[in-house]
């Protein structure tokens, strides 16, 4: 199937011809006749399938006859909403590259920079907006957006949106739209929180499901190391000198342990950036920049701040600490290997991490291959390190009287 199939009009097709599309995704091929055909869909997807472009494209197509602004200037026509700054900026890409042969306007707007240069964008009027939820309200309350003309609004990474908190502000931004609206919801995964707020909102939704949540790519080769915890940066030392090359995205659970690999790395004289959700969104957007720049070869993020960001030609990640929940796993790894490319998964176990092996491996259907030969192999038989406070017993002393009162006294009676 060629995009011609899908009854795109020629300005889209020229400009999707330019970025170098010739044919569509499975979740494209899928997605665009229904949503040009007004439904409501839930589409289950991983990042990397061009789900981008499932809901762009056909958005644009609908707004394409209807382009010129009215004297009024133009309303917000179809708003998305997106959970992280990075994706909102990247679908806000998207939209611009293939609108390019169109009047139709985009706009990103998401919290952590200037809100002054947003309000007068919103001001001229645009069609498109992309917005992360937080600041979405904030202007909203200060009247700077009308969301009463909203045709069809896109919750996307709709999981990782509740899972960062964001359902009471994603009810309500639903509310604000008017009731005659198209919803399009795109998940990675479809767990029980997003089937009822999808029951909630959506509207006899259509179900698209594009290859199996657990599945992990053929083409990423994945290998596990057992390793003490306290050994794990050594290891990493290691392996970053004699095994992994390339462009490496390594993942830790925490911001403190991001920003501790970081500076181990510097220090050890790697070229190494980092981006968590602490960061300012000028500095995660500057870090990004130089990692796809080739400036910096590493980059050490936390699993929310590396979410749906699009990086073309990755080698390896590293599961630094492996991650609890099992879909968490094949969202990282699924960032190597894109485009029908080979990579690789390198994963660090501690002792305290081995149930999260077993549940990797039941999600996937997958042995992982483990390495045995390296510097600091795991005992088999450790236990994980529970660390106790020395003290024993409660420091509340049992008994009603005081230290002063337990002082010899004369008392009156």
């Amino acid at each position: 199937m060629s995009f011609k199939d899908l009854k795109l009009n020629r300005p889209i097709l020229r400009a999707i011809a330019e970025a170098g599309y010739d044919n569509p995704t499975l979740v494209q091929e899928k997605t665009i006749p229904k949503v040009l055909e007004g439904k409501d869909i839930i589409v289950s997807a991983q990042t990397g399938t061009g789900k981008t472009a499932a809901f762009a494209l056909p958005i644009l197509q609908g707004l394409f006859d209807r382009q010129d602004a009215p004297k009024k200037g133009k309303t917000i026509k179809a708003l998305i909403v997106s959970p992280t700054r990075e994706l909102a900026q990247q679908i806000g890409d998207n939209f611009k590259s293939y609108s390019s042969y169109t009047n139709l306007t985009t706009t990103v707007i998401y919290g952590g920079t200037s809100i002054e240069p947003q309000k007068d964008i919103l001001k001229k009027g645009v069609d498109i907006l992309i917005a992360t939820p937080g600041r979405l309200l904030d202007l909203h309350k200060q009247d700077i957006i009308n969301l009463d003309y909203v045709e069809t609004l896109v919750l996307d990474e709709a999981d990782l949106m509740l899972e960062m908190g964001f359902i009471d502000d994603v009810k309500k931004i639903e509310r604000l739209c008017t009731r005659d609206k198209q919803i399009l919801l795109f998940s990675a995964t479809i767990p029980y929180k997003v089937e009822q707020l999808a029951s909630s909102i959506l509207n006899a939704p259509e179900r698209i499901e594009v290859a199996q949540n657990a599945s992990t790519s053929k083409n990423v080769n994945q290998l596990l190391y057992y390793v003490p915890k306290k050994n794990k940066i050594e290891l990493c030392l290691h392996l970053l000198r004699n095994t992994i090359k390339g462009n490496i995205i390594i993942f830790r659970r925490t911001k403190f342990g991001v920003d501790k690999l970081e500076k181990t790395l510097l220090k050890n004289g790697y070229k190494a950036d980092s981006i968590h959700g602490d960061k300012s969104q000028i500095a995660r957007q500057e870090a990004l920049n130089k990692f796809k720049k080739g400036d910096v070869s590493i980059l050490i993020a936390t699993d929310v701040a590396a979410r749906g960001i699009d990086i073309n030609n990755l080698d390896a990640v590293v599961n630094f600490d492996l991650p609890n929940i099992p879909e968490t796993y094949v969202h990282r790894i699924g960032r190597t290997a894109r485009a029908g490319k080979s990579g690789m998964a390198y994963s660090l176990c501690s002792a305290d991490e081995k149930n999260y092996v077993q549940s990797i491996q039941q999600l996937i259907h997958l042995q992982l291959e483990i390495i045995e030969e390296h510097p600091y192999p795991l005992d088999p038989k450790a236990k994980p390190i529970v660390h106790k406070s020395k003290k024993t017993g409660s420091k509340h002393k049992k008994g009603r009287k005081s230290e002063a009162s337990k002082k010899k006294k004369k008392r009156w009676y």
